[in-house]
Parts: C-alpha cells; structure tokens; sequence
C-alpha cells in the first residue's frame, strides 16, 4: 500500500486536471531531438484525457530566470507532443493570466493543453504564493508526474500540492514504488554499486547506504581513494587524498552498521588515459608508480557476479570504470550484464539512476532490462542521500 496519494479511484471526468511534467527536451535548430520525456509521459496523459479529464500540462524549459526568452518557448514542445500523442494540443503562450485562462476554459472534456514555460515567472522557483494561487485558478485538481522535478521546493511541485487535491501520476508512482522496494522496504540481501570519479560528490549518499544495505560495492575513481585510505599505493590513479580521514570514517560508520564495504582486489593499469591505451591487468599490491587504475579488473569482476547471485536487491550509482573509453568499460559491462541476466530470471530486483548510470547501462545493452531505471538524475541522488523530496512530501497521505 502506498503511503502517497494515487489517482486509483480517483474521478476526474470534467475536472481540469493539472499535471507538472518534466518535458525539459533536448532540442535542436528549432525542434525537438530526443522525445523519450515526452514518450514516458504521453500514457498518464491518454489515461487521463480518455476517462473524460481536461488535461493542462505544465512544465519547465531551460532556465529563462524569470524572463521571456524566445528560444525556450514551450511551442515546438506542444506540436511534439501532439505528434507523439496521435491528437491535438491546445497550446496557451503563458502559464497564467488571460492567455492560460482562454485556453483552459475553451477545453471539452479529453482535450490536452500545454502551457506556456513556468520559468518565465520568477514566482516558479521562489515558490511565490501569489504565483501559485495563479496557477491554481486553472484546476481542480493537482497531478504530479515529474519525480525528476520532486527535489526542488517549486511552485510546481510543491506549492500546488498544499494548495489543490493532490496525486501521483502514474510515472511518479511507478518511480516511487520502484524506490521503495529497492531501499525503503527492500528484500535483503542489499547490494549498492555506487561508482564514478570522486567520493567528494557522494559524501552523502554513501553515509545514508551504509545503513540500509549489506553490502557497498565502491568502484571507479571513487576506490582509490578508499584503497589509498587502507594503505594501498594507488600511483597516479585519481584519488582525493584530502578525503582518507573521510574514507576511514565511512569505513568505521560500515562496520558499526554490518554493512560490508566490497573495493577491487585487481584493476586495469594504464600509463595514459586514452582509448585502448596500453594496459596491464594488475594486483592492487603493485601498482607501477606512474600507473593509473583506469577500470576494475578480471578477479574484481568474478567477485562481484558471484556475490550479486546470493543477492535480492541492487541499487547502481556510477560506473566501475572509465567507461566512456574502451577497454575501460569492461567491468561496468559485465556486472551490469550479469545483474541484467539475474533480473530477467527473476532472481534480482535491480534500480539504477543518475546520468552516468543511465548512459553507462545503455552502454552495456541493458537499459532495458533492469527492473527499473531511474532518469531523474539530481532527485534520484538526493533520494538515495536519504534528503526528503518537498515534491513527494507534499503527496504524503496524512
């Protein structure tokens, strides 16, 4: 049962429904380059619009900061929309106001409209009350589909939500409900891979994981710094040596919690950081002084596809290695394949989020086949620090 508020059950024949979408696209010479936003949004708006709704979206583009600006106009957002949707859409050049009011009030019940870019008002951001109650006189309703949005304390996000009746959309609920099995009421045992360059960056996330899994898999730049910290001569490897006083702190924190901290016991040893760049598969006790780790090696591999056989749950942040060059893609490929594989049959619940995740396990063919990929980037991270999100707090069953 969800702790947050869900349209089941929820009539919203002849109801203006507004729904905050994350349609921030990229875009190119006008138009827009990538639709998988708009694509992952289109079904919430179908079911809606088709049990007899008047759908407003409202969105975000770029960051105008308050002013209009030309080349963030939400218009060539509307025609793709419309497009992908296979059914018109009414477009309004302002969010609030007249023109928002116009177009609104001109809806029959199914029809969709797009407004106009929130961040041409200043009030969006700062949460203005005044803007909110703007933007309220347009539904009767509040829906929130846009998780990647739910970190911000916007009036979009969460100024609407205390104002209107307000739900989960159905991309917010399947993220929610994904998050909550992976962390909040997972199955055990718990695997976190939390990779990428600096452990600077993921401080908190690191301190909130120790807590909730049994075991933190710790790769890319990120181990050496946790190597270096245990003794170990990492070379030229990128490492924070600022940060070992730290490491050992989340060490001792990962033994307090009976969380086990799992670091390579091998790498792929590099002189240079270029693609194919002449390399070595090296034991971590002997490391060439101007060597660098540039990817997890053979031996970490095998060690860690064996432990995610014994596991329930994973949760991925970051690459094992520098994975945008071969051959140092080559850990992050075969672990994430092999979780890939456990999840098809059955036997692993997989979460993956955060930018370089997402690209990394595109990457490795298994974008797909993860029971869940999270492409909210800076929410996602915030929810795994453990931060509450004003955007879903505000959807909270009281």
């Amino acid at each position: 049962m969800a702790d947050f508020n869900t349209l089941d059950g929820v009539s919203v024949a002849g109801k203006r429904v507004l729904l905050r979408a994350d349609l921030n696209v990229p875009m190119k010479d006008g138009a827009v380059s990538d639709t998988t936003r708009i694509d992952r949004t289109v079904p919430g708006l179908i079911e809606l619009a088709d049990a007899g709704a008047r759908v407003v979206v409202i969105t975000h583009f770029g960051r105008p900061k308050g002013q209009r600006v030309a080349e963030m106009s939400l218009k060539p957002v509307a025609d793709a929309l419309a497009k992908q949707l296979g059914r018109p859409v009414a477009f309004a050049d302002d969010c609030i106001g007249q023109a928002a009011g116009d177009v609104v009030n001109g809806l029959k019940d199914g029809d969709i409209a797009l407004l106009e870019n929130l961040r041409y008002h200043a009030g969006e951001e700062k949460n203005d009350p005044a803007f909110v109650d703007e933007l309220a006189k347009l539904g009767d309703i509040f829906v929130n589909d846009a998780f990647s949005c739910a970190h911000r304390a916007h009036a979009s996000t969460e100024g609407l939500a205390r104002k209107l009746p307000a739900y989960a959309g159905r991309l917010m609920q399947i993220e929610l409900e994904a998050l909550g099995k992976a962390l909040e009421a997972p199955k055990h045992p718990v695997m976190a891979i939390v990779g990428g360059a600096k452990i600077s960056t993921k401080l908190d996330l690191l301190g909130n994981l120790v807590e909730r899994v049994d075991q933190l898999v710790i790769g890319g730049g990120m181990a050496n710094t946790f190597l270096a910290a245990k003794g170990v001569d990492v070379g030229k490897s990128l490492c924070e040596h600022d940060l070992l006083a730290t490491a050992r702190e989340i060490f001792a924190k990962a033994e307090a919690a009976n969380c086990e901290i799992v670091l390579p016991v091998d790498g792929l040893v590099a002189k240079e950081f270029k693609e194919n760049a002449d390399h070595v598969v090296s034991d971590l006790k002997a490391i060439d002084a101007d060597g660098m780790i540039l990817d997890a090696g053979p031996a970490t591999i095998a060690d860690l596809n064996k432990r995610l056989e014994s596991c329930e749950t994973l949760v991925w942040n970051g690459p094992l290695g520098a994975f945008e060059i071969t051959p140092f893609d080559t850990a992050t490929v075969s672990v994430a394949q092999h979780a890939a594989k456990l999840t098809k049959a059955g036997k692993l619940l997989s979460v993956a989020g955060g930018g370089d995740t997402v690209a990394a396990l595109r990457h490795a063919g298994v974008d797909a086949d993860f029971s869940y990929i999270s492409t909210a980037g800076g929410a996602f991270l915030e929810w795994l620090e453990g931060k509450v999100l004003p955007g879903v707090a505000a959807l909270r069953q009281n």
